[in-house]
């Protein structure tokens, strides 16, 4: 079994949360939603509801395997908070997987580390991401071997997110 960080806060694409967190529960994994605050609602853009059970000061890259990154409005608004930039930077440091889908490598520009990735993205980030120095390809799932990061585009790619990302855990 290996420990999961999801970061996630309103307006998250609600496919992009649960069907990965599904696959990597139904292969044994232990899954922890961070948010700011631990207890904190979290309302997704189709209307699930989540409960973050950790606040991002008390979490710790040391105490996960792998950090989950869903889309949506999400991490365009988690990074604004250097809290969770650092949370994310640190992980890309740590030889530890990352998996992000859609808008969730947004994160990763605020890291200052895009120039040294490779990845995918939704269509409207790889600009972003382009000219943040990475480097970015137009398909379903795009391994990172160097740095342990995995990305899809959209809600479509998720059949080849989930099995790469379970299988990156095994």
């Amino acid at each position: 079994m290996r420990k999961v960080a999801v970061i996630v806060t309103n307006d998250v694409e609600d496919i992009e949360y649960t069907s990965p967190v599904e696959a990597l529960q139904k292969a044994g994994h232990q899954v922890t939603v961070i948010e700011k605050e631990a207890g904190s609602k979290i309302t997704g853009k189709h209307g699930l509801e989540l409960t973050a059970g950790q606040g991002i000061a008390d979490a710790s890259v040391t105490d996960y395997d792998a950090l989950l990154i869903p889309g949506g409005f999400s991490p365009d608004q988690l990074r604004v908070d250097e809290r969770f930039v650092d949370f994310v930077k640190d992980f890309l440091l740590s030889n530890k997987d990352v998996f992000a889908i859609c808008h969730g490598p947004q994160l990763f520009i605020q890291s200052g580390l895009a120039s040294s990735l490779k990845l995918t993205a939704y269509e409207s980030v790889r600009p972003d991401l382009f000219y943040a120095g990475a480097q970015v390809l137009d398909e379903p799932v795009v391994i990172d071997e160097k740095h342990q990061l995995i990305t899809s585009r959209t809600p479509d790619d998720l059949d080849d997110f989930n099995r790469e990302i379970t299988k990156a855990l095994d």
